[in-house]
């Protein structure tokens, strides 16, 4: 087997492996990418993840499936985000048709209601998590952190998170812009451009 088939076969291996995760729309499922693809395999560093984090739940369909499909092209181009994606959807896809079959049967079985209470307690509390790992990497200064503050305001007032995002790229680049013309230059890391693949 070819080191690009191994690394193909990789990338299928570990978001199988994380799908179960993806409950609560995806966003349960950044704690466990975090450990597998920062962690464990080293791929990416943690500031490129949050950066694709961000890029996912911006733009249309399932935050698991768009950061697999992102985090997989990084690694391996259009085989290794097809690989990703197999991965995540495909125990998903098959649950999902085991159980349409099975719902009508067990809806009202008060232990699966339960079951479901508890599994949306625990979703709330891996989102939490991930939040604060985000922000960790994330907020480095005063104005990244009253930035963050003012988007958790805005998204209570139900504006769509698209708007919110994009508030927060116009204020990041006026911010650039207003440090730049009093002589002093903003907090920055130094990484490797997340997308430069893409250039």
């Amino acid at each position: 087997m070819t080191d690009k088939r191994k690394l193909h076969l990789s990338l299928f291996l570990v978001f199988l492996k994380m799908s179960p995760f993806t409950f609560g729309g995806g966003y349960a499922l950044i704690p466990a990418i975090e450990r597998e693809v920062v962690e464990k395999k080293q791929w990416l560093r943690e500031e490129e993840i949050a950066d694709l984090f961000a890029v996912s739940g911006t733009v249309p369909g399932a935050v698991a499936a768009n950061s697999a499909a992102f985090i997989g092209y990084r690694i391996g181009g259009v085989s290794g985000a097809i690989a990703a994606l197999l991965g995540i959807c495909l125990p998903t896809f098959l649950l999902m048709i085991v159980l349409s079959i099975f719902y009508v049967q067990f809806k009202d079985n008060p232990k699966i209601e339960a079951a479901f209470t508890a599994i949306r307690a625990t979703v709330a509390a891996l989102i939490a998590f991930a939040a604060i790992k985000v922000a960790r990497s994330s907020i480095v200064d005063f104005a990244s952190g009253a930035l963050a503050a003012a988007a958790a305001l805005l998204l209570f007032t139900g504006i769509h998170p698209l708007w919110v995002v994009a508030l927060g790229a116009t204020a990041g680049i006026l911010w650039v812009q207003f440090r730049g013309m009093k002589g002093k230059s903003p907090k920055i890391k130094e990484k490797e451009p997340v997308f430069d693949y893409m250039i």
